[in-house]
């Protein structure tokens, strides 16, 4: 089995990389997205969003990292390719399934989904610029307002070139409601001849074999579920239990203890606050948690919260 850290705008960058990968069980991280519109960005942005391309391309614990691209202009994102290489890139990621408004608005992610030529067209423009021995991967959804195009999606994308495929088990206009639909991730499998990668509300041990079993699929991308267990990797690979809530605060003062020495520190509170909303998904501790530290401002504050929390455990 090989998991793969999903791709969260706003909520998986590198500071998160850095713990969740610590603890083990991660094969790859993919980067939040990189906007490409008309021009070759400079170095300097792709080290910003992913400071691990001053690594090797990895994590600090050592797992390998690859940059997500989003755009339209297929020309572009393959000079955007070229370059994210040249700076040191584990590979290329395309992103065809982000389901936010301005991301569509603007032509980028998921409303690609309604024109598989387009798909077919920016895969193999990128794929030029991405050598034979450097992974092309894409990331999409199961289509934008129905699931009527999936297949030929699916199908567009592979045959321009790309090596893997990472498929989200709903539709944009669906988002993250219930139910997932893993079967229909088997039909894409079916209908394709690279690896497909199954994506969608696994947020446990069940949940992974229910979703290999009706997808066909070997290999698992996890986000939410990452987040709400922050060790659901070695769990799903049967090396370790889930973390208990004393266990989850232990890492949340490592990871207050990560940021406090990055760019993001003012942030920090509120990215507590935000980490434990999807925490509340697994740990109901969580929930009692949140509402105590939801008027909490400042770093000091938090850190007086969660040690606090720790005492009482």
């Amino acid at each position: 089995m090989k998991i793969t850290l999903a791709p969260m705008e706003g909520v998986m960058d590198h500071h998160m990389r850095q713990l969740l990968t610590s603890i083990g069980g991660i094969d790859l991280c993919v980067t939040e997205f990189i906007r490409v519109v008309d021009l070759r960005l400079p170095a300097k942005v792709y080290r910003r969003l992913s400071p691990e391309l001053n690594n090797g391309s990895k994590t600090p614990s050592g797992t390998p990292v690859r940059v997500q691209l989003l755009g339209q202009n297929p020309h572009c994102l393959a000079l955007n390719a070229d370059k994210a290489l040249h700076v040191g890139s584990n590979g290329i990621d395309l992103n065809f399934g982000c389901p936010a408004k301005a991301v569509n608005k603007s032509k980028g992610g998921a409303i690609l989904l309604k024109s598989p030529e387009k798909l077919y067209e920016i895969v193999k423009e990128v794929r030029r610029a991405v050598p034979e021995f450097q992974t092309l991967s894409a990331k999409i959804r199961l289509g934008y307002e129905d699931k009527s195009l999936a297949i030929e999606n699916a199908q567009a994308i592979s045959e321009a070139g790309a090596d893997e495929l990472a498929v989200h088990a709903r539709t944009k206009k669906e988002g993250y409601k219930p139910p997932v639909h893993w079967h229909w991730i088997a039909k894409i499998k079916d209908a394709i001849n690279i690896p497909v990668i199954a994506n969608g509300d696994i947020f446990n041990l069940e949940d992974a074999k229910r979703c290999m079993e009706i997808s066909g699929c070997e290999h698992l991308m996890i986000g939410r579920g990452a987040l709400a267990t922050p060790n659901l990797a070695q769990v799903l690979k049967g090396n370790e239990a889930p973390y208990s809530w004393p266990q989850i605060l232990d890492l949340m003062v490592e990871y207050l203890h990560i940021q406090t020495h990055g760019d993001k520190e003012k942030y920090l509170p509120s990215r507590i606050k935000q980490w434990l909303m999807f925490m509340r998904l697994q740990q109901p501790q969580a929930d009692m948690f949140l509402q105590q530290v939801r008027k909490i401002k400042t770093t000091q504050e938090m850190f007086a919260a969660i040690n606090s929390a720790r005492l009482k455990c």
